[in-house]
């Protein structure tokens, strides 16, 4: 038997690929799906099938190209009704792979068609259980996403409270946990880093499986501290319940190079937004105006996903040179599939075809340090998250979460100089870049973060709080 976690940082995420003899299955595959493929190639092994816990709304599933590209089985849980040809188990239904067998779960709270599936050997013995979003390491999944009409999350949190204790609880405690994501995730409040454990040890240590915990006290815990969930997830959902373009398809329209002279026209003759993919330190020195900048080289694709409303926007993108398909996948990860070409060359082939260029002021610490003894009145925005903003903050700095930039800019003066800082600089330069676009020009980027800022013990910071969610 091999067992193997894929996990992407980026997203968060954790898909599954388990074979055994010359028979593999994947379990919540990633958009793009060569991966996948080449390792069942390597094992001499065919996917027999695909594996989907719920309809994902944080990502696009690969289900759909893998499947056709393998000859593989889609599968689903109870009461999933995709609109393709898939496998609808029951709970309790047992599949064969190779020596091994896989059981499905119905675990209905996170969605209604959530389903776990249970790992079994050769001898029949328990071994694996891979939860999706019902259970993550200290945490299950938020109850919030799918609500219709008479379900809300209340009712939703009360089936995860009973698919928890009749059907995850009662598993051996040596059974290892296998969940769909873990910190940095939106779809839970509170995750752990690991992205393993077995079920004994998260039976002592996971506030939601404590065993003297009655359903309304699960409510209660499970539902506070929600925050809104980002815009594009129920977008994705309905992709991966629909369908969507193939991802050869869209790296095919995606990766068109374009000269200074032909990205410049296409910006100006559609309504495409220009997306620089840099690192903030280096967009920061120079970039096409009015471009946003969010960088690859961190949580890229949730946050495309959280400031870009519409998932059909056309987009442009600049990227670092021989980026560019690694971006368009990333992009079509969270469902954004329309991006039309790249910069051919980069920045620089824009700079040596003497087009405009603008830049925003950034500062070191220090600098900062220096300017804030010299007026303790000078405005600051912080861009975290209230939970980290309330844990830990700057005495008199104004919070302004990124995730809700539109709603910031209201409160954000043209006239006046703003210092802006996240945790380590790489949410403030993409506020900076948002509002750069719409026209605030005195917004200074501090570089560090939070991090830099705690560090230097040269500013008056709030008692730390433990937070009591992550999102």
């Amino acid at each position: 038997m091999k067992l193997e976690q894929i996990y992407t940082g980026c997203l968060a995420q954790g898909a599954y690929y388990i074979e055994s003899e010359g028979e593999a299955v994947v379990i919540d595959p990633l958009r793009e799906v060569k991966p996948y493929m080449e390792r069942a190639e390597k094992d001499g092994a065919k996917i027999k099938y695909v594996l989907e816990t719920h309809f994902h709304a944080d990502f696009v599933s690969g289900h759909l190209d893998l499947a056709k590209q393998t000859g593989a089985k889609i599968v689903y849980g109870p009461t999933a009704k995709p609109n393709f040809d898939a496998y609808i188990a029951q709970d309790g239904e047992e599949m064969k792979v190779g020596k091994l067998t896989i059981k499905v779960l119905h675990t209905p709270g996170h969605t209604m068609e959530s389903s776990c599936f249970l790992l079994l050997d050769e001898n029949g013995r328990e071994k694996a259980v891979f939860t999706g979003d019902t259970l993550f390491i200290n945490d299950v999944g938020r109850p919030d996403l799918a609500q219709k009409g008479a379900i809300t999350q209340e009712v939703l949190a009360g089936y995860l409270y009973d698919s928890l204790r009749t059907k995850i609880m009662t598993l051996p405690d040596d059974v290892i946990v296998y969940p769909g994501h873990g910190a940095g995730s939106a779809c839970g409040k509170k995750m752990s880093k690991e992205t393993e454990d077995t079920i004994g040890r998260q039976k002592r240590v996971n506030y939601a499986l404590r065993a003297d915990m009655t359903k309304d006290e699960f409510v209660t815990e499970v539902i506070t501290g929600l925050m809104p969930p980002p815009s594009y997830f129920p977008l994705n959902a309905k992709m991966n319940k629909e369908g969507y373009d193939s991802i050869d398809e869209v790296l095919h329209r995606g990766t068109q190079a374009l000269s200074p002279e032909a990205f410049e026209a296409a910006a100006n003759e559609t309504e495409a937004l220009v997306l620089d993919t840099r690192a903030p330190e280096t967009f920061a020195k120079g970039f096409i105006p009015n471009s946003i900048n969010i960088g690859i080289d961190g949580n890229f694709a949730p946050w495309v996903g959280a400031l870009i409303p519409d998932i059909k926007q056309q987009i442009l993108i600049i990227t670092d040179p021989g980026r560019e398909e690694e971006v368009v996948t990333r992009l079509a990860r969270v469902g954004y599939d329309y991006t039309i070409g790249y910069l051919n060359g980069g920045f620089d082939a824009w700079v040596n075809a003497g087009k405009e260029t603008d830049h925003i002021r950034t500062i070191t610490v220090e600098e900062f340090a220096k300017e804030h003894k010299q007026n303790h009145n000078i405005n600051i925005i912080d861009v975290r998250k209230y939970s980290e903003y309330e844990s830990e903050h700057i005495v008199n700095a104004e919070n302004l979460p990124l995730d809700f930039v539109n709603e910031a800019m209201a409160k954000v003066d043209k006239n006046k100089t703003y210092y802006v800082h996240c945790a380590g600089g790489y949410r403030s330069m993409i506020f900076n870049s948002i509002l750069r676009a719409r026209g605030y020009d005195n917004l200074i980027d501090v570089q560090g973060g939070m991090k830099a800022i705690r560090e230097s013990g040269e500013f008056p910071v709030t008692d730390y709080v433990e937070p009591a969610t992550m999102l």
